[in-house]
């Protein structure tokens, strides 16, 4: 099991200018639901911004810490779209 802090820094180690929020879907501590906005993912494909995402969270995915993951992922740009912000 690992604690939505540590899901939290095992992005932003991997994605520095990222704004993440971490959810524990089932307080079981590996479910998890991830929103991540990063510049990084500026001019990639949605399947490629995920696999940023999942490789920052390796470890703990394959020991299965984290058996369950769904995730968001924006640009800057398109989360202050979708979540109303002013850029």
């Amino acid at each position: 099991m690992v604690s939505p802090d540590q899901v939290k820094a095992m992005i932003e180690t991997q994605l520095p200018d990222a704004q993440v929020t971490v959810e524990d879907l089932t307080g079981t501590r590996d479910h998890y639901q991830v929103i991540v906005v990063s510049s990084h993912f500026e001019g990639l494909p949605r399947v490629r911004q995920h696999q940023l995402v999942y490789g920052s969270l390796q470890e703990a995915m394959s020991t299965e810490a984290i058996h369950a993951l769904t995730m968001k992922t924006y640009t800057p740009e398109a989360w202050s779209q979708v979540s109303g912000a002013v850029s």
